[in-house]
């Protein structure tokens, strides 16, 4: 990653080819560069060379404002219209971090999803290589200056100072902008700058200790080191180890001291020298035997399939299509079995839930060394080694969360997306990028095949099978002749009339374990067998409400009310994590009369455990996974038997396979069903069937009960048949009128200010904007806007949200539209921001 500063070289230059927008070709490069920024602006910026010869898709230091920025090379001028052009300060990179296909790929995602094109690009690389670089100021000339003066001040400052940094100096003197200052003191020869190139990722290393100087004749090495036994007995340990071993082990393991092995240095038999260590969080996982099970016929056919596709038509997607437990993952690896013997590369995407050490020791033991894993929870350090494997070649197949879409494979021949369906794969922040449909794309660049696996395929990746812009696949049956477990469901309105007469007036009520529930988790618990139990609620109470007024305490930064965490004793707001002691007075009224509504986890934890003292229970979401490894933990736990009862949120509906998982027990299966989204039945049918799927894996079998108050819902039907082509086709039948995904694209039109009226005033004359513009466009009347209205959830983080969104089964007309919006709207007042969400998961 050596960075130049100053390089002459007589590499080609190139020009920008017409076909293919900010990629070059090997010819005439030019006097100019141009180079992408990761600022909200969509435009990339002109620099002149400054006697550098920078790549396409190098990172360069630029200056920016009152200060330096680092971007990215994305194409060549050999003119510019403007007046005055400032050169690169350095080139930060030996080879370009971004390949020519990336390069294709920033550009498409830039167009699509309306976002500038650095900040893009800025996503696509480990953020250690975006920091930018300290500027250090020197003292070069000590002749007196008029100390009076702003220059004076600078140079009385620096007197005593070896080197200082622009911005300590800045804040130091409370100048305001000082650049023009220093500018005229370097001109006039007073002080230097000198920009220090940004430290990449700390590297770890090791001292390891070798041979400098064999002896074939022990008489000569005993004559050299005379008296010193121990560093004669370390030299022995040293040559009998190949002639290297590390210094750790010769002091801890072997026992010699520091000064033994100093002393074999300072005689020059051996030289001890730092080795880069690569890390690698998951090595110590456990990896299971290595898997050489035969496929089933159709596992067999399913691979034949996507590898006579790959051969045919490279760059397409397959809807792999298996009910859980059929065993996709077997598919997917020996796929890349095969692709990896072609000498192309593979990235694996998998749920950020599911990237779990179960998951990753599924591919090491088949990949071995070859896996590098790329997860938000490795240290900067970790991640950095990850990505440097992956872009050397060392390691050949990434296996990582949404972002290791990016991930800089070596002649990438395959890319799986795991669990398809799921919504993590989408970035709620810029760039607001759906993870899913940038594989597709990525596969195309690449000339890859792109298998998109689920037992619950979204809609949309449905409709492109519908339409033949998938392959499809279908593995009806599990793995080894098991039957998907049967479903039952509990209705809670039937048990709240039988338990009418137990209740106390006065005190709410709350069914977490029916008859029929705790009647068979006491069975499964006596027999030593596994239980799963889901709540996708996390907390002890939803919303604290004063029985004599009425009021809800809610969070003062968002219009929704604050959940009460017992275990912490704290409301907490689970949109921007504001927490407040918990109310024990009504903050309204003053009353002390608090009802503890909703239930989430931290409840059922607490009455599970009442009612089965003995059962080991262990309870798995985001409040008891916050540590760097605590899935690993837990799940590892379940894995050896020590917990009898987990209890958890959505992630404990994905990638689990512990076949004494004997029961499933959904608490209150009506969770997020009916919340103000087209997608929520979506999501509660593939959640229902995702959490049914964790048992009956075994030869003990299993079964499943969801409790609801809603037994009739067609979600709920269809999950107690297994039925996923039943649930498609109602689901269907319902988004076609109003038009809603897949039969139209959306984009959700998102303003927000701190200043109520500010917002409402902003998002009514962007939609007076949007008129305007699809009058103009050659197709009118292709795009649909409903709204504008306050978003579902109006106030979050003290910023009140109004939106509006655009419709169209045109993909064109919503891509023309989005770019006007996004370049030529332009909002008013103070801290106004507009967001234009693609493809939106969610609409709340």
């Amino acid at each position: 990653m050596g960075a130049r500063w100053a390089r002459s070289n007589t590499r080609e230059s190139t020009t920008r080819n017409p076909d293919t927008p900010g990629v070059n070709t090997l010819k005439s490069r030019g006097e100019y560069v141009e180079v992408a920024l990761p600022v909200p602006l969509h435009q990339v910026f002109v620099y002149s060379l400054g006697g550098l010869r920078p790549e396409l898709g190098d990172r360069v230091l630029v200056p920016f404002g009152n200060g330096e920025r680092i971007g990215l090379v994305v194409g060549f001028a050999t003119k510019t219209r403007l007046a005055k052009v400032k050169p690169i300060l350095g080139v930060l990179d030996s080879k370009p971090v971004v390949t020519s296909t990336q390069m294709e790929l920033a550009f498409w995602m830039s167009s699509y999803y309306a976002t500038p094109l650095g900040i893009i690009l800025k996503a696509m690389l480990p953020s250690f290589l975006t920091r930018i670089p300290k500027e250090m100021i020197t003292l070069v000339d000590r002749s007196p200056v008029d100390l009076d003066s702003r220059k004076g001040k600078i140079v009385q400052f620096l007197q005593d100072r070896g080197g200082t940094s622009t911005d300590f100096l800045k804040r130091q003197l409370g100048l305001g902008p000082i650049r023009r200052d220093l500018r005229s003191l370097v001109t006039e020869g007073v002080v230097d700058i000198k920009v220090q190139p940004p430290e990449i990722a700390p590297v770890k290393t090791e001292k390891i200790v070798t041979i400098n100087k064999w002896f074939e004749n022990l008489g000569e090495l005993e004559s050299l080191l005379g008296r010193a036994k121990r560093q004669l007995e370390a030299y022995k340990i040293l040559a009998d180890s190949g002639g290297k071993i590390e210094l750790a082990h010769l002091v801890k393991q072997a026992g010699f001291s520091r000064g033994v092995i100093s002393g074999l240095e300072n005689k020059g038999v051996v030289q001890v020298e730092d080795r880069v260590v690569q890390r690698d969080p998951f090595s110590d996982i456990p990896v299971p035997n290595k898997m050489e099970h035969a496929p089933t016929g159709d596992q067999a056919k399913a691979i034949e399939a996507i590898l006579e596709s790959y051969e045919k038509d490279k760059g397409t997607s397959t809807l792999l299509h298996g009910v859980t437990g059929s065993g996709k993952t077997l598919v997917y690896v020996e796929v890349i079995k095969k692709i990896l013997e072609l000498g192309r590369g593979a990235i694996v995407l998998v749920p950020e839930i599911s990237l779990t050490p179960q998951t990753v020791s599924r591919f090491r033991a088949r990949f071995g060394n070859q896996v590098a894993v790329l997860h938000s929870a490795l240290s900067e350090g970790e991640r950095f080694d990850a990505w440097e494997q992956l872009k050397s070649g060392e390691r050949m197949v990434a296996v990582g969360a949404r972002s290791a879409v990016f991930a800089p494979i070596k002649n990438l021949g395959i890319i799986v997306v795991d669990e398809e369906h799921d919504s993590t794969y989408k970035q709620n922040e810029a760039p607001r990028y759906q993870a899913r449909d940038v594989a597709t794309v990525r596969a195309v660049k690449e000339g890859a095949v792109c298998i998109l696996g689920s037992a619950t395929p979204s809609l949309e990746s449905w409709y492109n099978k519908e339409r033949k812009k998938f392959h499809y696949i279908s593995l009806p049956e599990r793995v080894g002749g098991g039957s998907l477990p049967p479903v039952q469901t509990v209705d809670l309105r039937k048990e709240l009339k039988d338990r009418k007469s137990e209740l106390v007036p006065g005190r709410d009520v709350s069914l977490v374990l029916t008859t029929a529930l705790k009647e068979a988790i006491g069975d499964r618990v006596s027999k030593g067998e596994q239980t799963l139990l889901l709540l996708n609620r996390r907390g002890y109470s939803s919303f604290i409400q004063c029985r004599t007024c009425g009021g809800v305490e809610t969070c003062t930064k968002c219009s929704i009310s604050m959940t009460f965490h017992r275990s912490r004793g704290q409301m907490v707001c689970h949109h921007c994590g504001t927490s407040k002691k918990a109310a024990v007075k009504c903050s309204s009224c003053d009353s002390s009369d608090l009802s503890f509504k909703g239930m989430g986890t931290e409840q059922v934890e607490r009455i599970v455990t009442e009612t089965f003292p003995s059962a080991r229970l262990v309870r798995m979401d985001v409040d008891t996974t916050s540590g760097k490894w605590s899935h690993q933990e837990i799940l590892g736990r379940v894995e050896r038997g020590e917990v009898d009862i987990l209890l958890g949120t959505q992630m404990i509906s994905k990638g689990l396979d512990f076949p004494r998982v004997t029961l499933v027990g959904v608490i209150n299966a009506d969770v997020g069903m009916h919340l103000p989204d087209f997608r929520s039945s979506e999501r509660t049918f593939q959640l229902l069937s995702q959490v049914a799927g964790r048992t009956g894996r075994g030869s003990l079998g299993g079964e499943v009960f969801i409790q609801t108050f809603l037994p009739e819902h067609y979600v709920l039907q269809a999950t107690l048949d297994h039925d996923y082509l039943g649930f498609v086709q109602r689901e269907l039948s319902q988004r076609r009128n109003p038009s809603y995904p897949p039969y139209v694209r959306l984009v959700n039109v998102v303003v927000s200010s701190p200043d109520k009226e500010c917002a409402a005033d902003n998002v009514e004359a962007a939609s007076r904007f949007v008129p305007r513009v699809t009058r103009e466009m050659s197709k009118g009347g292709e795009v649909d806007m409903v709204g504008p209205a306050p978003c579902p959830i109006e106030k979050i983080q003290d910023r009140w949200r109004w939106h509006f969104l655009l419709r169209s089964a045109s993909i064109s007309a919503l891509n023309h539209l989005v770019e006007e919006v996004s370049r030529n709207f332009k909002t008013k007042g103070r801290d106004v921001r507009l967001i234009l969400d693609r493809d939106p998961s969610s609409l709340l």
